[in-house]
């Protein structure tokens, strides 16, 4: 395919996929929120499930609203692992225990408490002139790994939900959460302004790394941090200070198999 039919083809589907076919997408989950707060902690918690069938994620997202009656920053401000912990008695979901999902939330309540706001932890570890989000995300799992071994919580699940990139990982999920928190469009919120889009990173699933292969977009096999850093440089051709705009829709055609 030649750039220019390429360019035209992924602009089509970035204003085809606007708000209205938003759904089924963990994305949606943090439309029901308005409160800024609200919107961190749901964001982050919806990323961290984001991986399996998109039905089952959008299941125990709502498991999770339940337990914190859809007030997600209150509930985690005021979390009490002892007392509390066992709201989760059952609420689990693939990789996570039930005592994984309550030690997340008892460390979210240690990061709200130490710096009020998801965006404040991210910042506490990111450089501005960073050439992208790489370091910042190693940064931010360090944190929470970190705190999680001093409370003696540690485990499998626990490293699942923290990615470090430094180690390979595509950190699919976290750069979910960021594309959610820094860009602004129908589907994302653009809450947190310190990050440049243009240092945002493509999530890299299956669909979009099939769908990458297909358009020429990387050269790779393996879904790891170099594929993401590839698919994002050429996505730059078409984009260059916004290149992740492109990723609902072309995550979206991949998950329903439709034609690009």
């Amino acid at each position: 395919m030649k750039h220019k039919e390429l360019f035209d083809k992924l602009e089509y589907h970035y204003k085809a996929f606007d708000r209205s076919r938003i759904s089924p997408d963990p994305l949606e989950v943090l439309h029901r929120y308005s409160n800024r707060g609200d919107i961190e902690i749901i964001g982050l918690l919806s990323s961290i499930f984001a991986y399996g069938n998109v039905n089952l994620i959008l299941r125990i997202l709502n498991n999770l609203e339940i337990v914190f009656e859809k007030h997600p920053y209150d509930f985690v401000k005021n979390f009490d692992y002892r007392k509390d912990k066992k709201l989760f008695k059952g609420v689990r979901y693939r990789f996570y225990t039930e005592t994984d999902i309550a030690n997340l939330f008892r460390l979210l309540n240690r990061a709200v408490s130490e710096f009020e706001t998801l965006e404040n932890l991210y910042f506490n570890g990111f450089n501005r002139n960073d050439e992208n989000v790489k370091a910042g995300i190693d940064k931010f799992s360090e944190w929470f790994i970190a705190n999680c071994r001093k409370l003696n919580c540690f485990s499998n699940g626990i490293r699942f939900m923290f990615p470090m990139p430094s180690k390979g990982s595509a950190a699919k999920r976290f750069n979910l959460f960021l594309r959610w928190m820094v860009r602004k469009d129908e589907l994302d919120f653009g809450l947190w302004k310190n990050v440049k889009k243009s240092q945002l990173i493509i999530p890299v699933d299956v669909h979009i790394a099939r769908i990458s292969q297909q358009l020429g977009l990387t050269s790779r096999k393996n879904v790891t941090w170099k594929m993401a850093e590839e698919i994002t440089n050429n996505l730059k051709q078409f984009d260059s200070s916004d290149p992740v705009k492109y990723d609902f829709a072309l995550c979206h055609i991949g998950m329903r198999k439709l034609e690009f």
